[in-house]
């Protein structure tokens, strides 16, 4: 590709053309004849070996301020112009297909992973990009993003589109947003779920982090929004695009109510454009009601009859690690989730609780170098709905888990709730399926999809809930664990 195509969108060249052989704006990635975009970051400045770059052979660098080279490109905004450029580059495959995006703290996987199920029911190949993997069709393609960076993503769109996707359902992280890794992506679908306490150690203060979610919001052509949440009440009123509301507890544009819990399902009433109708899933948890309301009210935007959606909602099984229940054959619950928030956390609990019979037994921990500030938050929201709590690790990365417990247990001065600490996550496991009784349901939260536990220097171990479960279970049943400490 030659260079002034490349950026035949993006800003006029005024020196000599010249064949690109790719565009990067990783310095160990600089090659002959590339684009390196000098992008600052946290610990390293792209514009410090921009000289470099082009002693290799690159064919253009691109700065945010004069360095006095050849053939440097000055734009405002290297990050934004990089996104662009890796558009460019894989022949702007965001033009080539219809995207809906969910961003929000919690309820994006669940709900992109309705949306494409629906969208795949009516005869649609979809591409999806989050959490847990990104999909081209029935193809599972690895992840380690929820929003992959720019480059990653725009192959992965144009594979996507070489495929034959016609849909790209994603997640749309703050991250994803703010660094423009989505390149110049317009959105016909976004729907807001909800914002809490996360990330503040990367966006500083709520605000920020707000800010940076409503971006979505500036870039598609029909908004819906969960006005339950007060983030979601102040998007609904600041911006123009076209909007539609959901909620499970006021009046809205697409309305869930008559909510009914179980252990094995959940029924509700959805009120939408001047009717109604009952629906009945799989999926328990209140929160899953508004996940499916959204997935609901973007997939009728999309033009799909409401009847097709509710055949495939009814069916659909749930999403690893969200809310999932883990079998046990005991008379006792065990269930997966990924809740890793305040908010998250109460809303899996609060849920459980109100078809819980026996105890409600919740086992967590916090990310280390994550938000430390939230991790009494978490503790607090877990006293409050939980008959007994289990402290224990979750990915500790470069902290101490012992450190980690500490700061959690702050949040737990002046409760009454009885709870344990066992830093072992695979022994506090254990010691949850140990004390187990009748009727209780234990809710082992923070991990949910993760197969791995992340330690010392990013080392990443095979630690899978399922399995730790299962070997919990041959433990009871050998009667080498004693029930104790009930």
């Amino acid at each position: 590709m030659k260079l002034y195509y490349l950026f035949s969108e993006i800003q006029k060249i005024d020196f000599e053309d010249r064949e690109v052989s790719d565009v990067t704006d990783n310095s160990s990635k600089i090659k002959k004849d590339c684009v390196f975009v000098c992008v600052k970051g946290g610990s390293f400045d792209g514009h410090t070996v921009a000289e470099e770059a082009l002693e290799k052979g690159a064919a253009a660098v691109v700065t945010e301020r004069d360095l006095g080279l050849e053939r440097q490109i000055i734009v405002e905004n290297t990050r934004k112009c990089y996104g662009e450029l890796c558009a460019a580059w894989f022949g702007h495959p965001e033009r080539k297909m219809k995207f809906i995006g969910v961003t929000g703290t919690n309820g994006k996987t669940t709900m992109t992973n309705v949306i494409k199920k629906i969208i795949t029911e009516c005869g649609h190949k979809a591409g999806l990009i989050g959490t847990i993997q990104n999909e081209i069709g029935d193809e599972a393609v690895q992840t380690s993003n929820t929003t992959p960076m720019a480059y990653e993503y725009m192959n992965l769109l144009s594979r996507m589109a070489d495929e034959g996707c016609d849909t790209v359902v994603m997640e749309v992280s703050s991250f994803g947003l703010v660094q423009h890794r989505i390149g110049p992506t317009r959105f016909d679908i976004s729907v807001f779920t909800n914002l809490t306490q996360d990330h503040l150690d990367y966006h500083g203060t709520m605000e920020e982090y707000y800010k940076a979610k409503k971006m979505l919001f500036e870039i598609s052509d029909i908004a819906v929004i969960n006005t339950d949440d007060e983030y979601g009440r102040r998007l609904y009123s600041e911006i123009t695009t076209e909007k539609y509301s959901f909620s499970r507890k006021h009046e809205a544009d697409f309305r869930a109510d008559s909510i009914s819990l179980g252990n094995d399902g959940t029924s509700f009433r959805l009120s939408f454009e001047n009717k109604s109708a009952d629906v009945k899933m799989k999926m328990t948890g209140a929160f899953n009601v508004e996940n499916v309301t959204a997935a609901f009210a973007a997939c009728i935007k999309s033009g799909i009859p409401s009847e097709k959606i509710l055949s495939v909602i009814s069916s659909y099984p749930g999403v690893k690690g969200r809310c999932e229940i883990i079998p046990t054959g005991k008379d006792f619950t065990v269930i997966c989730d990924y809740a890793h928030t305040p908010d998250a956390v109460t809303n899996i609990l609060c849920s459980v609780k109100e078809y819980c019979s026996g105890r409600l037994i919740c086992l967590f921990g916090c990310g280390g170098n994550r938000d430390s500030k939230k991790r009494p938050l978490m503790a607090k929201a877990a006293a409050e709905y939980s008959d007994l709590v289990i402290v224990t690790s979750d990915n500790p990365r470069d902290e101490e888990p012992e450190a980690i417990i500490n700061d959690i247990l702050t949040g737990l001065e002046g409760s009454s709730v009885r709870y344990i600490v066992v830093t072992d996550r695979r022994e506090a496991i254990y010691r949850a399926l140990s004390v187990a009784e009748k009727n209780d349901i234990i809710v082992l939260a923070g991990k949910g999809h993760e197969d791995y536990q992340i330690l010392k220097n990013n080392e990443h171990i095979h630690f899978d809930e399922r399995e730790v479960v299962a070997d919990g279970i041959k433990l009871l049943n050998s009667s080498n664990y004693n029930k104790r400490n009930k």
